[in-house]
């Protein structure tokens, strides 16, 4: 079983955030996940980027249920208000 912490430093390892949030209860998780390199993205360009960082968990089945919602810095500035 996976603990947030672990998906959340995978995620660090493999790419730059200027945010990163992660909760989950070891079977399901849900992130909110904010890079520059998402910029000039579509969504599901930036869902492959993420899921690049976290293949080798993926493949193995050790991580099988993961949500997110990717933003750049500026949509993220924009939706806090």
């Amino acid at each position: 079983m996976m603990h947030p912490e672990d998906i959340k430093q995978l995620i660090l390892a493999g790419m730059d955030c200027e945010h990163l949030e992660l909760d989950g209860d070891g079977q399901h998780f849900a992130a909110l996940v904010v890079s520059a390199e998402f910029v000039g993205k579509n969504r599901v360009q930036r869902q492959q980027r993420v899921y690049q960082t976290l293949k080798e968990k993926l493949a193995t089945g050790e991580l099988h249920a993961l949500s997110f919602k990717t933003l750049t810095p500026e949509e993220w500035s924009a939706q806090r208000g």
